[in-house]
């Protein structure tokens, strides 16, 4: 075959246009890719949503609880806790635990056939406590295993809908699955078994009325509404003494039990609920901290004549709402002990001494130094306690409505009272002295309209140990204010009376005699933010 012979000159043409490259045609892009961020928190919010579906669904377990049933369930909460569900009655909540997850026990029904075992054969209750200790902790570990599988099988369903790849839905149950293990860790690290020394019972009784109406009917049916009030207070009482069946301080015959109240501002509501406290709580003496008036003039003293019926002896401070006039006509009351310029008694076997707000609000006229008038008063105070004590009647209890002018006598007395604020606070002085400050028990009277919402009618009982006068513990009870017929009670204990815990003696006071009784020094407790009220 002849060979065809190529010209050097197109050789080298040709291979210039395969050495040379050809520019590379632009490729559009489909879609943004999403930045790490956003997917993070779309990944979050998959899991999150899903063990939250998962515990919804099938997180929760029925559980026999001695000769009750009941249902376990673990919740999202961000203050963690503890809350057993009572229906209809209401709610018992206990401080367990600090963690995203809260425990629901929700008490269903008794057990016909377990209580009446209990009936026939009632030397089963000496061993009902472990019993019920063994079966919470059995339905526990089965409600951490189920909630496992919930949060889990959630996330996963959930990231399986969302992302269609197995990989990544796997992730996110896997994730779920941490989040309950690290949550479980945190509740297991800041456990607190002390929790059921100091429940809160809350609840809305079938006993008050849904609704008791708006502004307008309240005042004109306020008889109706103020009787309601009263049977709800004695309803959750009850109910409080009933259902916490928890191993809480059990005040004895012999406790002496004071209730506190104050601010009172004109709201005739206060009467009925005190009498109802009277006579729920067994109280030996009322102690009023001020405030009972809103104007002091002579017109209002009417609103004064139901003290003497209250079914206990009343000690009253005059407070900055109160007047002279009110304070002469409660001098002239039966049952009635004014309490001004360290003036002391003894009631029920404790030691009173208190003394009258030295300003007086309504007037309107300019008071230079106000905080300096008040600690005047408490130092007046202070020194009638000492003189008290140096004549061998040391005082228990002091009063004042102002907690500065409280405040000057730490160190004179074991508890001093107060109110003027509107809320409550407890506080260890410096010098071991307790002071606590009341809520408005008046729920502050008309001013409980001039906010969004009506301020909580407050009280609280104070039981003493008849022989060493100390605070054993207290409870407090919270009403919802002008209108509402909520209702909460928790117990509360110094530190030194709880289990395992040694009393030690007030720095300030004499070690206890048969003459002279002394009151312990408690403990810190958690201090409310102070305020002022007029």
């Amino acid at each position: 075959m002849a060979r065809v012979r190529v010209p050097a000159a197109a050789l080298n043409a040709v291979n210039r246009l395969r050495t040379t490259r050809r520019p590379e045609s632009p490729v559009p892009e489909l879609a943004a890719q999403p930045r790490p961020w956003a997917r993070a928190l779309g990944l979050t919010t998959v899991v999150l949503l899903g063990a939250w579906l998962g515990l919804l669904v099938v997180g929760n377990v029925r559980v026999p609880v001695g000769p009750m049933n009941t249902t376990m369930t673990l919740r999202p909460a961000l203050d963690g806790g503890t809350k057993i569900n009572i229906s209809p009655l209401g709610a018992l909540h206990l401080d367990s635990h600090i963690a995203p997850v809260r425990l629901d026990v929700n008490v269903d029904q008794l057990d016909p056939d377990r209580s009446q075992a209990l009936v026939d054969h009632p030397e089963r209750l000496s061993g009902l406590q472990d019993e019920v200790t063994a079966d919470i902790e059995h339905g526990t570990l089965d409600l951490a295993v189920r909630s496992c599988v919930a949060v889990v099988a959630g996330a996963t369903a959930l990231g399986l809908a969302v992302y269609r790849r197995p990989r990544r839905a796997l992730g996110a149950g896997g994730l779920a699955l941490a989040l309950l293990a690290a949550s479980g860790a945190t509740a297991y690290a800041t456990w607190n078994p002390k929790s059921v020394l100091e429940p809160r019972f809350s609840g809305l009784l079938s006993s008050a009325p849904s609704v008791v109406g708006n502004a307008r009917s309240i005042v004109t049916e306020f008889d109706v509404y103020q009787q309601e009030l009263a049977r709800l207070v004695t309803n959750v009482t009850k109910l409080y003494d009933v259902t916490s069946t928890l191993p809480a301080y059990q005040p004895d015959p012999t406790t002496v039990r004071v209730l506190h109240v104050s601010d009172i501002h004109l709201n005739p509501a206060s009467w009925k609920i005190i009498a109802s406290l009277v006579e729920q709580y067994k109280v030996n003496v009322i102690v009023d901290s001020g405030d009972t008036m809103d104007h002091g003039t002579a017109a209002e003293n009417g609103f004064l004549d139901p003290i003497p019926d209250l079914g206990a002896p009343y000690v009253w401070v005059r407070g900055n709402h109160d007047s002279t006039t009110t304070q002469a006509y409660l001098e002239n009351m039966k049952n009635v002990h004014v309490l001004d310029d360290g003036r002391a008694v003894t009631l029920a076997g404790l030691r009173f001494a208190g003394i009258g707000d030295p300003q007086f609000t309504p007037d309107r006229s300019a008071v230079p130094d106000a905080e300096g008038t008040q600690e005047a008063a408490g130092d007046r105070l202070a020194d009638a306690l000492r003189a008290q004590r140096a004549a061998g009647t040391p005082v228990d209890v002091a009063i004042a409505h102002e907690p500065s002018a409280a405040r000057r006598t730490d160190g004179e007395v074991p508890m001093v009272l107060a109110g003027h604020l509107h809320h409550t606070e407890m506080e260890i002085l410096k010098e071991g002295t307790r002071l606590r400050v009341e809520g408005s028990t008046g729920g502050s009277g008309l001013r409980a309209v001039e906010g969004k919402y009506p301020d909580p009618i407050e009280a609280s009982i104070l039981y003493f140990d008849r022989d060493s006068r100390r605070l054993q513990a207290w409870d407090e009870i919270k009403l919802g204010g002008l209108g509402l017929t909520t209702a909460e009670v928790s117990r509360h204990l110094p530190k030194e009376n709880q289990p395992g815990a040694s009393p030690t003696p007030t720095p300030s006071t004499p070690a206890p005699t048969p003459s002279t009784p002394s009151s312990g020094t408690p403990a810190p407790a958690s201090r409310t933010p102070s305020g002022s009220r007029s």
